[in-house]
């Protein structure tokens, strides 16, 4: 029985657990396909039919593999709503999104490492002419390369910009602290007062 694109037949089944390569690599390139529309200023509810695996929903009137509601057209289903068209495209986009990040942050991580490996090398010769030659110039060198190492990995923290309270401070305002207060307050009020006369 030749089940071609756009065919509809109750006797389709659907693989039951995880897609197979093909299955996989289809949706991989519809998400794809969404985000590039997407980019393109296409509207959501229109991505959502482009994408479709009816065609009777479908845009281009062709069933678009993997597509938005393909377990409903293998089974003969009425195809999805608008909205569900909607929400399937948002989906993939920002599934798209999360696993480019994904790869994105693992690629970071393995620079990391090559770097740090490099870092080690040079470190080393650096720390060996320091050391056992006691050159200042080797000695500096260690030090930036230490700063960059310590950049690269995220290790030196920033000291806190905030303005301490007694609270944060541990301590309570003393008396003297609060009489030096009351006389700026004295001061500014003069200070404005004399520059209204």
């Amino acid at each position: 029985m030749n089940l071609g694109v756009g065919a509809r037949s109750s006797e389709r089944t659907l693989p039951v657990g995880r897609p197979d390569k093909a299955a996989r690599a289809a949706i991989a390139r519809r998400r794809a396909d969404a985000i590039d529309l997407h980019l393109a200023g296409v509207d959501w509810l229109t991505v959502g039919r482009k994408l479709a695996a009816d065609p009777a929903v479908n845009s281009d009137r062709i069933a678009y593999p993997q597509g938005y509601g393909i377990e409903r057209y293998a089974k003969g289903l009425e195809p999805p709503d608008d909205k569900q068209l909607i929400h399937a495209a948002c989906k993939d986009v920002r599934l798209a999104l999360k696993e480019r990040t994904t790869d994105l942050e693992a690629k970071v991580d393995e620079m990391r490492a090559v770097d740090n490996l490099r870092l080690d090398r040079l470190f080393f010769v650096a720390y060996r002419q320091a050391v056992k030659d006691g050159n200042l110039q080797a000695i500096d060198r260690a030090l930036r390369i230490l700063e960059r190492r310590s950049r690269l990995n995220r290790l030196d923290k920033e000291a806190p910009s905030k303005v301490l309270t007694p609270e944060t401070a541990g301590g309570e305002l003393t008396a003297v602290a609060l009489d030096e207060l009351e006389a700026l307050i004295g001061i500014s009020e003069e200070a404005a007062h004399g520059s209204d006369e």
